[in-house]
This record gives C-alpha cells, structure tokens and sequence, in this order.
C-alpha cells in the first residue's frame, strides 16, 4: 500500500474528532531537524544532528481541554491517540469551574516557507567547522586570551496543522545563528567576551554577512581590555543600551508582564504573574513618552514571524505601549474575550508536537526614535554603555530586577572612555521606563530574541525577537558585581 501522507493523518484524525461530539479539535504533525556545532580552543567538541518527529492531539470538550501526544505517526497510532485526547478533554469537563469559549478565526488555508538565500543544511560540514576553527585561531591572536569557544546552530521545522473548524496549514520554518566567545586571563582573573548573530529566521547567508574572522580580533581585544578593567563604583548612573543588552531587558521587564495569561494569574505558581493586570490597561504610565512598544509577528525574518499560531491565527501587529501608556497584551483564542476582544493577537505557540501551545511572548519591539548614538552619549556627563548579555534577576511580577552585560564602558562629559567590569544596575519596572529619555533611531536598529524562553509545566521554550535602537536611561541604581565574568 502506498505510504500515507500527513495530510492522510490529519483526515484520519479530524473524522475522529468530528464523530466525538467535541466543539473543537486540531492535530499538529511537526519534523523537526536541528544542526549544533560547537567548538571550543581550537578543536571542534561537538557536532550535534537532530531529527525529531511526532504528532499532537488537542480536543475542546463540553468547555474543557483534553491533550495527547505520540512519536509514532501511524494508521494504527492516530486514532489511539484522538480517542486518548477525546477521553482526557471528557475527564477534564467533568471538573471544569470555568468553561473554556474560544474566540472566532477565519478559516485559513495557507502553506509558510522561510525564504533563504542560502540553506544552512546544504553547506558542507567542513566549511562550517573550517569557520569555526579560524575564528578560534583569531581569537587566540591575543596573547592573554585563555579560551575560545565558537558555535553554528541550524533548525528547520516542517509542520502541518488542521483544525474541525477547516484550517488547514503547512509551515517549512528555518532559522540559523553564530556565536564566538573570547576569555582572557590577567593577574589570576578571568573575563570574557562574545560576539552574537542574532537569532533569525534566515538562512547561512546571516553567518556570512557577520563576517566571524573581522569580527574575532576585536572580541579577543576587548576580552583583554575587560580582564584589565576596573571594577565600577556604587552609584548613580546614566544609562545607554545597545540593541542586543534591550533585548533581555525588554524580555523579561516588558515581554513576560505583556502575557494575558500570567496578568490573569494562570502562570502564578510557576513561571510568576505580572504587575500589568487588566485594570491598568489603557490608563498606567508603563514609561516615558519616548517608549513605543510594538508588537509585531509579521516583520519577516523574525522569531515569532510563523504566519499563524498554533491556534490557526493569522499573525498580527499591535501597540503594547505608546507614548509610555500601557495597551495591550499577547493573548490566544481562549483568553482572548476575558479582556472584551473578539479576537485573539495570535500569540500561541507550542515548542513541538509534544507540547499544549500556551501564550508566548510576540515579537515586541522598541520603536525608534530620532536621535543618533553620538547624540545620546554626548547628553551624558557621566555614565555607562552597556553592550551585550549578562546575569539577570527578575521578581515574579516583573517589578524589581537588575541587570548585567557582556561589556560595559564609562561615559565621561559624553565620550566613551575606559571599559568597567563587574556591573550591575537594579531598577523598578515602571521607574526605569520612564527615565527613558532618549532612543536611537532606525538605522541603529538590530533585531536580536530568543530560543529559550522559559514557561509552563512541563516547561517549554518559546521563540521571539525583541527590536530596539539604543536607548538611554537616566539616574539609575549601578551596584558592584561580585568578579568579572
């Protein structure tokens, strides 16, 4: 017989469905196929390939969620699999408090395909880890540099999801990234740092416009210059941030609060909730008039960028922030009408065929502004830039953290002076955005993000990007790390 299609299994599946009297079913079928290269002093440590297959089952019962799932894509397997999920969601509705009501989609019918220049899987092993094993070299061009390390990373994921409802859509999603670290030794201290690629959903083509072997002698150099630094004194600073250090603080301060479900209290014994709940919405001063946070899952080449959730909706650009007044949240069809929209943001997402897709963060973005990164630095008489990312440490609402960086360099009367080491600088959520007095605009714009976010039991890992241009913050608390790093 011939061998069946995914297509054949999702048929298979949705007459199941159709005949168990559940308003709602869906079945995602995902191939997922993962290349990690690592290097590190010179050799290369490992060289990882990873083909994951399997299927997911997610019914909708009187009002209720029922989930099962199977590595085993069979004839036989499917409907075991549907039937399982049909009699979990029956289990679940014998106990519900609180029905579920999934707010309205279109149907869609659509095929996603990444467009790349260059696909990663088809570049020969040799010339990657030939890249890897110069860049190290260069790295080691320093004489004070100790260690190197140096990594690709490739994931294509092929998926179709198919829904009671008549959705029906194929995704063939790619995304590739490059790193290099430098640690230098001085004086029985160590410091590191590194030079990242973003996290996109492009091809190879992203390692090669990052040009690693122009890239590594200034990493190696700065990895020295960091080891030599001076620990940074307790106090009062202004801030400016690069791109790629936002990206972690808009992550954590603005990403994870932005989350319908966590403000709801979903996420409460877990993950945390959110200072942001639904009574601040439209009226709270979340910053400055200069912060402009933006939503956007439709900007190509970025983490959230999929077409469509996992719920079958269309991807979306919406404001979480204008003009500092807090707007609106990340939400998914089910939550979606607890805050009155009749439509979900299209913000839920499952990390593979193994998991319940749950709210994840969109791809939220500082908007730029109009001024150039000479301009922020020259309005400070003193302060520190920050490059890169560090250690970090949040509350469980998202209220009072700190941050560090990969590279820190003292602004004295608007000039960038020595580098500093040992870093950290403490804020309030809401304090530190409104000190936002200053951001770059958009031709310093980078787009960096995410592949391992942190949520929901069992614990998934979501995907995002967080755009920014340089920013500057004013008056902020600098503590004293304990060692350079």
């Amino acid at each position: 017989m011939p061998t069946p299609s995914w297509d054949d299994f999702a048929d298979l599946a949705l007459k199941r469905l159709a005949s168990s009297g559940a308003e709602y079913g869906d079945i995602r079928i995902q191939r997922a196929t993962t290349q990690t290269i690592r290097g590190e002093d010179r050799r290369i440590a490992s060289i990882r390939n990873q083909d994951d297959i399997g299927f997911g089952v997610r019914v909708l019962y009187h009002g209720a969620w029922g989930f099962a799932a199977s590595s085993i894509l069979s004839l036989e397997e499917v409907p075991r699999v549907t039937d399982l999920a049909v009699e979990i969601a029956k289990g679940s509705a014998s106990i519900v408090v609180e029905k579920v009501t999934l707010a309205r989609e279109p149907v869609h019918r659509d095929r996603i395909v990444t467009p790349v220049r260059i696909d990663p899987f088809s570049v020969p092993l040799e010339q990657k880890t030939d890249l890897l094993l110069a860049t190290m070299e260069s790295l080691h061009g320093q004489a004070s540099v100790v260690r190197s390390s140096a990594g690709l990373w490739a994931r294509r994921d092929r998926k179709l999801l198919a829904s009671t409802e008549g959705t029906h859509l194929e995704f063939d999603l790619l995304a590739s990234s490059g790193d290099c670290t430098a640690t230098a030794l001085h004086d029985g201290r160590f410091a590191s740092r590194s030079f990242n690629t973003p996290h996109l959903r492009r091809g190879y083509e992203l390692i090669e416009e990052a040009d690693f072997l122009r890239q590594a002698p200034l990493v190696a150099r700065q990895a020295v210059e960091k080891v030599r630094s001076p620990a940074v004194e307790a106090g009062r600073y202004d801030l400016v941030l690069d791109p790629e250090h936002l990206s972690l603080t808009m992550h954590e301060s603005c990403g994870h609060p932005s989350e319908l479900d966590r403000a709801l209290g979903y996420e409460a014994n877990y993950a945390g909730t959110s200072f942001l709940t639904t009574d601040k919405r439209g009226t709270y001063r979340y910053g400055s008039p200069q912060v402009n946070l933006v939503a956007d899952n439709t900007e190509p080449d970025t983490l959230a960028a999929t077409g469509y959730d996992d719920d079958g909706v269309a991807c979306q650009k919406w404001d979480i922030v204008r003009e500092g007044i807090f707007l609106g949240y990340c939400t998914n069809r089910e939550v979606a009408s607890k805050i009155g929209e009749a439509r979900s943001r299209g913000s839920n997402r499952a990390d593979g065929w193994g998991s319940v897709p749950i709210v994840r963060i969109a791809n939220i973005g500082l908007e730029p502004g109009s001024a150039t990164l000479d301009q922020l630095l020259a309005g400070v008489k003193r302060g520190i830039y920050i490059e890169g990312h560090g250690s970090y440490s949040i509350d469980q609402r998202r209220y009072n953290f700190q941050f560090g960086g990969d590279a820190f360099w003292l602004i004295e009367n608007g000039k960038r002076t020595h580098m500093l080491c040992d870093v950290i600088y403490h804020g309030i959520t809401p304090e530190f955005w409104n000190s936002c007095d200053g951001v770059a605009d958009r031709s310093h714009r980078q787009r960096y993000g995410f592949i391992t976010c942190g949520k929901g039991q069992p614990g998934q890992s979501g995907w995002m990007s967080h755009p920014a241009s340089h920013a500057r913050f004013r008056n902020v608390q600098v503590l004293r790390g304990e060692g350079r790093s």
